[in-house]
This record gives structure tokens, C-alpha cells and sequence, in this order.
């Protein structure tokens, strides 16, 4: 599967966030792997053809340390889900 030949998206869902996650793992099949997840589910996400499920979104948070956050793949629901991230500060 080529996950680098999504168009980027206007920042609505996580999709380019997804395709960051992609790059700093290595490759689409190796976060597939990681997560747990086919390439296929993880081809989808990264397309925006379906948001990245909530469930995953911590994980992708913490294999790539950090640099794909929870708020980046879910941006218009994360408040609701993640509650006790509202008053975090964004990290510089």
C-alpha cells in the first residue's frame, strides 16, 4: 500500500497527522503492525476515509513519542473524549 500519496487535508480530520505518524515510524505497513491493525484500516485513516479510532489514537501518540498527538488525530472531538487535556499547553 503507498501512504504517501494522499493528498493533504484542510487540517477537518487527522489524516495528515496519520501520514506524519506513517513517516516517523517508516513505513505504513510497520505501523500497521505496531498497532495492531491492517494496512488496509491504517490505509483509510491516513486517506480520511475514516477517523482514527480512539482507541488507537494513544498509541499513535506514544509510538511516535509524542510528535502525533491525540488532539492532531482527532481535532474536532478530542475535548470531548480526552477531557483532562483541555488545559494542556500545546508543547513549543
Amino acid at each position: 500500500m503507498n501512504f504517501d500519496n494522499q493528498s493533504p487535508s484542510e487540517n477537518t480530520d487527522g489524516s495528515d497527522h496519520v501520514r506524519r505518524a506513517i513517516k516517523i515510524v517508516g513505513s505504513g505497513v510497520a505501523l500497521a503492525e505496531r498497532l495492531g491493525v491492517t494496512p488496509v484500516s491504517l490505509n483509510n485513516w491516513a486517506s480520511g476515509k475514516r477517523p482514527v479510532p480512539i482507541i488507537r489514537c494513544v498509541e499513535i501518540e506514544e509510538i511516535t513519542g509524542g510528535l502525533v498527538t491525540r488532539k492532531q488525530l482527532r481535532p474536532d472531538d478530542w475535548h470531548q473524549i480526552w477531557p483532562e487535556l483541555r488545559n494542556q499547553k500545546p508543547l513549543s
